[in-house]
């Protein structure tokens, strides 16, 4: 998890979550095809479509995991959140990113966030919240797959921390007459072939001996649940309500992140 200070700290004395008066947390995933913002002990308060003016005009400022209008998805944020946080209030934002992206996206994440006042701003691989939902032993080597709307990710976690990453630009908004659910887990097939064909540690391998998280929106479908099956060499764990995995995960951060000292201006 990677942080950035700034200017909205709270003067004096920082009191433990959730007491603090003067900020709350957020955990938010902006996915290509949806937005999802949990506030900290309301649960998940936004699950809509990553558009900029919604309607027949719709604008998408993410594609492919990718922002490519920040002003925009900083307006986004602004329609969605702007009447369910008080003015007086400085949050504690924790942001999901897709792995590959790294400092483009997080930069611009922030950039857009700053909509909201933040106290702070902290982005997490959302590989890494998907295995915090799903309760996880961090401590051994995991696989994660996810399978969004527009990407589909395989990353392997060791320790917690991202040890090598895949991705390919095809999602279940992509599939059609002439794109299967096959084809997607072809897909992640080759990926993690080829994460293996290169991994000169154990890691990999060593992640194959226990059960693969899938997540993400394409977990919800049987038909790519049962092509993963046949393909994949490791068993398949679904994690709970995988299409909301990564910002639940995420949430279970912001505690830590709300008194860690980079946050709390002391």
């Amino acid at each position: 998890m990677t942080g950035a200070r700034r200017p909205y700290a709270v003067p004096g004395r920082h009191r433990p979550w959730p007491l603090c008066r003067h900020c709350c947390g957020i955990a938010l995933d902006m996915g290509s095809a949806r937005t999802r913002v949990l506030i900290a002990g309301r649960g998940v308060v936004v699950d809509a479509p990553t558009v900029t003016f919604p309607g027949v005009d719709a604008v998408h400022p993410i594609q492919r995991g990718t922002i490519i209008d920040t002003p925009g998805c900083a307006r986004m944020l602004r329609r969605l959140l702007a009447d369910r946080l008080s003015r007086h209030v400085h949050p504690v934002v924790i942001v999901t990113a897709p792995v590959l992206d790294g400092l483009a996206y997080r930069t611009q994440a922030r950039a857009a966030v700053d909509v909201l006042r933040p106290r702070a701003v902290l982005t997490v691989p959302g590989a890494r919240g998907i295995a915090l939902a799903s309760g996880a032993d961090l401590t051994r080597p995991l696989l994660v797959v996810d399978v969004g709307a527009h990407l589909t990710e395989v990353v392997l976690l060791s320790d917690g921390a991202v040890t090598d990453a895949r991705r390919t630009a095809l999602g279940t908004s992509d599939l059609d007459d002439t794109t299967t659910p096959g084809d997607i887990a072809a897909a992640v097939a080759r990926m993690l072939t080829a994460m293996l064909q290169q991994d000169h540690t154990s890691l990999t391998a060593a992640a194959l001996r226990r059960d693969i998280l899938l997540a993400g929106g394409g977990a919800l479908r049987p038909d790519i649940r049962h092509q993963l099956s046949t393909l994949l060499p490791a068993r398949l764990h679904t994690v709970p309500a995988p299409h909301t995995a990564a910002v639940r995960g995420a949430t279970t951060l912001l505690r830590a992140a709300h008194a860690h000292p980079s946050t709390t201006g002391n």
